[in-house]
């Protein structure tokens, strides 16, 4: 079964930056379309960041300019480095694998993202 698992999340304030991070084990990393999602307090998930297997990415409008995703296949390892964080992007940052058109199967945990003003 596949299992990612989410580290680097925290508080800080506006302005400031974070870099999170997932770990994949029990898939061939390689091959798989990455994606990062959030949700905030009553509001549905949403599509954050995402870079397929040759390293193409996307991004959602709210966070362009300001986030970046990247992989490292050597350590099955996807990241998302958040810089200028506002108090909009507070929410819970998941990882998942997807499809090739960006369509979540397997989920992280999880880690809470809070930005104070």
């Amino acid at each position: 079964q596949v299992q990612l698992v989410e580290s680097g999340g925290g508080l800080v304030h506006a302005g400031g930056s974070l870099r999170l991070s997932c770990a994949a084990s029990r898939i061939i990393f390689s091959i798989y379309p990455m994606a990062w999602y959030r949700q905030a307090p009553g509001k549905q998930r949403e599509l954050v960041a995402a870079i397929s297997s040759g390293g193409g990415t996307n991004y959602g409008d709210s966070v362009k300019g300001r986030f970046t995703i990247s992989r490292d296949n050597a350590k099955n390892t996807v990241y998302l480095q958040m810089n200028n964080l506002k108090p909009e992007d507070t929410a819970v940052y998941y990882c998942a694998t997807t499809t090739t058109t960006f369509q979540a199967t397997n989920w992280g945990q999880g880690t809470q993202v809070t930005v104070s003003s």
